[in-house]
């Protein structure tokens, strides 16, 4: 499996590709900005991008989508709970940001327990709210794309509106903590870590 990591926009949002080397099919994750970044790592690997999924609908991570979706006419994928975010520049924030106003309309919604087959690999969707009401994180074998939920040494803010500390710390507990000790997490900022080093050692979870 081809998982690479592109931080992008003026954010440093982590971009993710996920591809299937043997059918060519990729997805991106969060397309924050610099397409062109984007699509000579797409070139370099020899693949389609056949999805666009969002973990969350804040501006930062959606900056590019616009652009990616006519280079790829890939399908935009988003939780049903931030579908509203996509589609309203305010919402998703992007007009209070250094970025182009986004708003689009997805092809599809996702919700809990949803599967994504990329080639011969299968991305799992796990709804965590907390940062937005519609955040989710995308399982892929032994490994987890978690978005603005839970970073290394650290967890997604909750200040801004659809978040909630409550329902960020349930999530993390309840839906990511569960998994092995040696699970790896990519965020959606910042360095990689695994669920085991979270537990012990994220300030905000211990």
């Amino acid at each position: 499996m081809i998982l690479e990591r592109l931080p992008v926009g003026v954010y440093s949002a982590n971009c993710y590709i996920i591809g299937c080397e043997k059918t060519g099919e990729a997805a991106v994750v969060d397309p924050g900005g610099d397409v062109n970044v984007i699509l000579e790592k797409i070139e370099e690997f020899g693949l389609k991008v056949k999805y666009i999924i969002l973990t969350h609908g804040h501006g930062d991570h959606i900056g590019g989508i616009i652009e990616l979706k006519e280079k790829t006419n890939a399908k935009v994928l988003i939780h049903a709970d931030d579908e509203y975010m996509l589609k309203d520049s305010d919402m998703n924030l992007s007009s209070k940001m250094s970025i182009k106003n986004i708003e689009i309309n997805p092809d599809d919604v996702l919700k809990d327990g949803d599967i994504i087959e990329i080639g011969k690999y299968k991305a799992y969707i796990i709804h965590t709210p907390g940062h937005t009401k519609g955040s989710i994180c995308i399982k892929l074998e032994n490994n987890i794309l978690t978005g603005d939920t839970l970073f290394a040494g650290s967890i997604g803010r909750t200040d801004l509106p659809g978040g909630s500390h409550d329902s960020i710390i349930k999530s993390i507990k309840e839906r990511l903590l569960i998994y092995d000790d040696d699970v790896k997490i990519f965020p959606g900022h910042g360095p990689a870590t695994t669920i085991g080093i979270e537990k012990i050692t994220n300030p905000f979870i211990v």
